[in-house]
Order: C-alpha cells, then sequence, then structure tokens
C-alpha cells in the first residue's frame, strides 16, 4: 500500500479557490480520528494481522463511540444548556460510526462476513438518520450567507469575467432585482429548510430512544470487548489486511481517473455522481490507510475537505433550484434563486479545482 504524502502533487497549491473560505484547513480536520497524530508507521511488517491491528482499532472505535454516546446523553439537555456539547458529541458518534462501518465494509474478509454485514447496515442507517439534522443547518447557513453577498454591494458578475467599473446598465438592474428578491428568497429558504431541520431532529431523537439504537449500541459495546473474527486461518497474515487496503486504493485512484476534465461543461449536474463517489471512495482510503499504518495521512486531508465542499455546494444549489420551483412566487424572487443557483454551482466547480490541486497521485487525474 502506497503512503500518498510521499507521491508528487499534481500541482503546486497557490490559493484556496473561491468559496472554500479561510476555515477550509480548520475544516478538514474534523474527520481526523481520535488520539492519532502525524502520519507514521507504527505496525511493522510482520504484525500487520488482524489480531495485532484490525481488531485493536475497531475495539478503539467502538470506544470512542460509547464515550460519545455517553456525552451525548449528558449533554443533551435544553438547546441553551448543553445544545453545543451534544452537536459535538454526535459528531464525534456519527465519526466513530463511520470509521467502523468503513473498516467492516474494507476488510470483511477477515471478519464474520454476516456480523459485519448486518452491523454496517446499522451503523449506516444511523449516521444517515444523526446527520440530516446538521445538514439542513449548515445548508441554510450557506445559502443565507451567499444571497447577502450577492445581493451587497458587489456584482454577480465580480464572481465572473467582468472586471470592476464596466458596470452596464442591465448590471445595475439586475442587482436592483435581485437585491428586491433576496430577503423574500432568504425568507423561503429559512421556512423550508428550518422546517426540514425539525423534521430531522425529531427524526433523530425518535431513533436515538427506538429500540432499533439500543440494538446498536449493544452491538458496538459487545464490539468494544471483542471482534467477530471470520473463521479459519483468515486474517492470521499480513496480506489479509494489506490486499484489501490496496484494493480500496485502486478503487479510488480507477474513480479519480474517471473524473470529468476541468474544461468540461461547468453547470453539468450529471457528473456530480462521479464526484460524490471518488468521495466516499476517498473516505474508505483513509479509513484503510488508518488501519494500516496506524495513522491518519495528512496528504489526503484536504483532497477530502474538497469533496466535502463539493458535496456541499452541490446540495446547497439543489435546495436553490427546488426552492425556484415553489407555486405562485413572485419574479424576483425566482430571479434571486436562480442567481444562487448559479453562485452554487460556481462553488462547485471551485472545489473540484481545489481536489485536483491538492490530489496527491499526479497519474491518477488522467484516464487511460
Amino acid at each position: 500500500m502506497r503512503r500518498p504524502d510521499q507521491q508528487t502533487t499534481t500541482r503546486p497549491t497557490t490559493g484556496p479557490a473561491p468559496g472554500t473560505g479561510t476555515g477550509a484547513a480548520a475544516d478538514a480536520t474534523v474527520d481526523a480520528p481520535p488520539g492519532k497524530g502525524e502520519d507514521q508507521d507504527r505496525h511493522p511488517a510482520g504484525d500487520l494481522t488482524t489480531e495485532a491491528v484490525l481488531a485493536p482499532y475497531l475495539r478503539g472505535q467502538a470506544a470512542e463511540f460509547l464515550r460519545s454516546l455517553r456525552l451525548h446523553h449528558e449533554h443533551s439537555a435544553p438547546a441553551d444548556a448543553g445544545g453545543h456539547d451534544a452537536a459535538a458529541a454526535t459528531r464525534a458518534l456519527r465519526r466513530a460510526a463511520r470509521r467502523i462501518s468503513g473498516s467492516l465494509h474494507t476488510f470483511r474478509a477477515s471478519l464474520d462476513p454476516h456480523w459485519a454485514d448486518q452491523l454496517r447496515a446499522e451503523l449506516a442507517w444511523l449516521s444517515g438518520v444523526l446527520a440530516r439534522e446538521h445538514a439542513y443547518a449548515g445548508r441554510l447557513t450557506r445559502l443565507v450567507e451567499a444571497l447577502h453577498q450577492l445581493s451587497g454591494p458587489a456584482l454577480p458578475a465580480a464572481r465572473g469575467a467582468r472586471a470592476a467599473g464596466e458596470t452596464s446598465a442591465s448590471d445595475a438592474q439586475g442587482r436592483a432585482a435581485l437585491g428586491v428578491g433576496a430577503a423574500r428568497a432568504g425568507a423561503l429558504l429559512e421556512r423550508r429548510l428550518t422546517l426540514a431541520r425539525t423534521r430531522s431532529h425529531s427524526a433523530a431523537l425518535q431513533a436515538l430512544g427506538s429500540s432499533r439504537f439500543h440494538a446498536v449500541a449493544d452491538a458496538v459495546a459487545l464490539l468494544a470487548s471483542d471482534v467477530p473474527l471470520a473463521p479459519g486461518t483468515t486474517g492470521r497474515t499480513p496480506e489479509a489486511l494489506l490486499e484489501p487496503a490496496e484494493r480500496a486504493e485502486q478503487r479510488l485512484l480507477a474513480a479519480v481517473a474517471a473524473l470529468p476534465p476541468a474544461d468540461t461543461e461547468p453547470y453539468n449536474e450529471a457528473q456530480d455522481a462521479a464526484w460524490h463517489q471518488a468521495r466516499l471512495l476517498l473516505r474508505l482510503h483513509r479509513y484503510a490507510h488508518e488501519v494500516v499504518l496506524g495513522a491518519a495521512a495528512p496528504a489526503l486531508a484536504s483532497c477530502g475537505h474538497a469533496l466535502d465542499l463539493h458535496r456541499d455546494a452541490v446540495e446547497a444549489a439543489a435546495a436553490a433550484a427546488a426552492a425556484a420551483r415553489t407555486p405562485r412566487i413572485a419574479p424576483a424572487t425566482a430571479y434571486a434563486l436562480g442567481v444562487l443557483h448559479a453562485d452554487q454551482r460556481h462553488e462547485v466547480e471551485a472545489a473540484r479545482a481545489v481536489f485536483r490541486e491538492t490530489w496527491p497521485y499526479a497519474t491518477a487525474l488522467t484516464a487511460p
């Protein structure tokens, strides 16, 4: 298994692309594994076995899951008392669930397959339920801030090809129309996304109190002390971990190589699915890297964060487009939502550019 931090980057990064924000580097650490430091080899080759490496990793993530669950219960009182701490505990809970689920997928052959498949499906359900409230809240914040920027003193065309001082009469009219519709568009988005967030919050509370969730928590509690391994000699040699990790890496490289080139049409939403798939495969590769090498891969953090931003921009653009289809809205509101949709599609392209600039495997960006 190669170490991506030792590869040559595609091209030097000269700075963040438009829309990535100054907090991009900090946000990239959100999915960092707890208790891990800089990338370093901690497992001698002879110790890369399921019993010596994978089992302790899964037990550690199970312990993190249970610790986060306990913190969530302690801080899930009223929002003004512990809402922030509860949200942080939920993120940590989801983080541990993703790592357990991803490892069960990649290293399934070394584990009891029935147990691994069942627990992986349940963790995916739980992570999805817990993610929705946060996703709707973040989407609303993103869209409202974008509307504010677009309807402010700077013209929307400033993000495109027009230079300062080249304002035409039609530009001024467009800005005036945008200013009229932005407030109404923001109110419409707030109603829609706040309702969706409220429903997701209720669904999350219901899920956390369900017998299904308690069964998942019990299964993870057992995992913290006992990892069901495959019978026989499977997992007794380093190849049991190295080969699945290599396959995860090769699937990622193939997916990235197949991504559309940079000069394709920027508003082609049909390409989004391929980028989402690359994001999921990158996550699986990162988790396999943590298992085999014993630490995170810093070289993958920036490109992983770029794909997170890509996902957020795609979903925000879709939310703006869906709001624009609301029956009987004013033309100015529809216009503002159309401009917002275009702005978020520009953010999609910006995130793709950042990914290409930070991708550590240079050869994978050119399809055969």
